[in-house]
């Protein structure tokens, strides 16, 4: 039987969920391809469909970024044992 108490999160044991996760939807419109399925305009003859897949790359990619950047410090304990709640002794 462990007598030490178990730690919460200081919201009330639920983790807040950052606005910036909303970034993470953006590279997502890269999958709906109806909504952009068009052949002009073209960019150095290349239809609109490819180049707008291959400027969602770079997009997605950047968009990735800032939500790590910008979650990484809200993660909570990084230390093993501030992790473990309900170890034996």
């Amino acid at each position: 039987m462990s007598t030490s108490p178990r730690r919460t999160h200081p919201s009330g044991g639920r983790r807040r969920r950052g606005m910036w996760n909303l970034l993470l939807l953006v590279p997502l419109f890269t999958l709906i391809t109806p909504i952009f399925n068009y052949d002009q305009p073209r960019l150095g003859g290349m239809p609109f469909f490819y180049w707008f897949q291959f400027v969602g790359i770079p997009v997605g990619v950047l968009c990735t970024v800032v939500v790590y950047r910008a979650s990484r410090g809200s993660a909570g304990p990084r230390d093993v044992d501030a992790l473990e709640e309900g170890t034996r002794r």
